[in-house]
């Protein structure tokens, strides 16, 4: 038996996790903490073992760790900026008495994590024809857009990062023409990347395109919280505008919220779409990140999958790939301890 540590370090939040390795991996104990809270995240883990053994009734000594971080990692070093820590897993490692530490990005993470999901923290949007061994690709749409594959190296599966997320934003209608010209004019900028569109600030970029455009009627409770979030352009935000559109939307109550939602859904398909092109994910493609799961009666509309496929002559290649939605917000975490058993 090897004990593991997993995390999933954010900005906002840190989660940790001890894990049981033998045949398959086992959760023992897990807590969530604010991040602002502690000045570096070694302290962090000091006070979770402390008091997993209280709560336990053991002592723990990992002999392995994986660190999930919401930003880039080099060299086995991140900066989690918001927070100001700067992580080395060598300094980690010495400190804590761990033999073996690995930071990664939490979406090579999300990676990891889709090969340990059960059938219940899935939503099987398109059957499809899989095949095993075949490439499999992974999306999220949340505070950015995050991109990534694995691919099956004899044995098992090696997952590999992207930035494909930064990729140009391609529209396909007259309406998302309209849309990447109005973001180019405000933000004053050269190009639009997919994030820019198919994120949480997408979902305001288009509500707000729409608004100006005087699409429809803007709704007070949707209005009062989109002109709060504008105002605190600069400082630290206390509303989610984004979330206030989605819910808007799937109850049916603001014109404007159903259609940036219906726009953005169909983004966010054309996107996934133009991910399986490249890497032919017949194996799967599943779709992660902090939106979809919450958003999932609007994407099972339809309007996804019809993006998706809408690839001219490649339609019918399109409707070969398995795509699946993550239900399993802690697909991340899963995959730090993952990673954690293969070091």
């Amino acid at each position: 038996m090897t004990i593991l540590l997993a995390g999933d370090i954010g900005g906002t939040k840190t989660i940790l996790r001890l894990v049981k390795s033998e045949d398959s991996l086992h959760s023992l104990y897990e807590v969530r903490y604010p991040s602002h809270d502690f000045p570096d995240l070694v302290p962090m883990v000091q006070t979770f073992l402390a008091a997993a053994k209280q709560e336990l009734g053991q002592t723990f000594s990992p002999e392995k760790a994986c660190f999930a971080i919401a930003g880039p990692v080099v060299n086995n070093t991140s900066k989690v900026t918001n927070v100001g820590w700067t992580l080395e897993a060598d300094r980690m490692s010495q400190v804590l008495a761990i033999p073996k530490i690995s930071l990664i990005n939490d979406f090579e993470a999300v990676g990891y994590g889709v090969l340990g999901l059960s059938e219940s923290d899935l939503h099987v949007l398109q059957v499809g024809h899989p095949q095993e061994k075949a490439p499999i690709a992974v999306l999220g749409a949340g505070t950015g857009l995050g991109q990534g594959y694995l691919i099956h190296t004899g044995a098992d599966y090696q997952v590999f990062g992207s930035e494909g997320g930064h990729a140009d934003f391609a529209p396909r209608s007259e309406l998302e023409f309209q849309l990447s010209r109005y973001l180019l004019d405000k933000h004053n900028i050269d190009r639009i990347s997919a994030e820019r569109v198919v994120s949480g600030q997408g979902v305001v970029a288009i509500y707000q395109f729409l608004r100006d455009r005087q699409f429809a009627t803007e709704s007070p409770e949707v209005g009062e919280v989109v002109r709060a979030w504008e105002s605190q352009a600069g400082r630290e935000k206390t509303v989610d505008p984004a979330a206030a559109i989605a819910k808007a939307a799937l109850e049916n109550r603001d014109l404007l919220s159903e259609k940036t939602m219906q726009m953005f859904v169909e983004a966010y398909g054309a996107e996934a779409g133009n991910l399986a092109l490249k890497l032919l994910p017949y194996a799967g493609l599943y779709i992660a990140g902090g939106i979809a799961a919450k958003i999932l009666p609007l994407i099972q509309e339809g309007g996804f999958l019809s993006a998706f496929i809408h690839k001219g002559r490649m339609g019918s290649i399109l409707e070969r790939i398995p795509v699946q939605i993550v239900l399993n917000p802690h697909v991340g975490l899963i995959g730090a301890g993952l990673c954690a058993a293969k070091l």
